[in-house]
């Protein structure tokens, strides 16, 4: 590739549009990835503080939820914090393995990467500071790292 002023210019144009794929890309998967990894916080954690309960009062902490729900039986206090405890343990156990089996995290974190140095790669060629041959050539490195994100942008 030449020095060429337009040959610059179109590459400027096609690393911009390409950085364009990849914030399109992070504006979906960082709110999908902050999600998954809250619910498996917040239910590992809900999921612990039901169980706490049961398990350090015993019958007084269950007789006493008993009678504050005015409950005929004791064990409709044990039924109901098992099952919200297991159904809590189950959407953390699913938001970790969902997040875990996308890779939604290194995804995010390397589109993040790319786009900065693609960032970096249009001004470092906006103002001369780099031949085009070593700009294309950077160009490819950098987006080899994120080779699941589509060349156009989503709507």
């Amino acid at each position: 590739m030449s020095e060429d002023p337009q040959a610059r210019q179109e590459l400027s144009a096609h690393i911009i549009q390409r950085r364009s794929s990849i914030l399109a890309f992070l504006r979906d998967a960082r709110p999908r990835r902050n999600r998954l990894i809250n619910i498996s916080i917040f239910g590992s954690a809900l999921a612990a503080v039901l169980t706490v309960g049961p398990a350090v009062g015993g019958t007084r902490f269950t007789g006493a939820v008993q009678g504050i729900f005015s409950l005929h039986d004791d064990s409709i206090v044990w039924r109901v914090l098992c099952l919200a405890a297991v159904l809590l343990s189950l959407a953390a156990a699913l938001a970790t393995n969902l997040a875990n089996s996308h890779a939604v995290a290194a995804q995010v974190t390397a589109a993040e990467a790319c786009s900065a140095e693609l960032d970096g790669l249009v001004s470092a060629l906006a103002f001369g500071h780099l031949p085009t041959d070593n700009a294309v050539e950077l160009y490819r490195q950098y987006v080899a790292k994120v080779s699941f994100i589509d060349d156009a942008p989503r709507h």
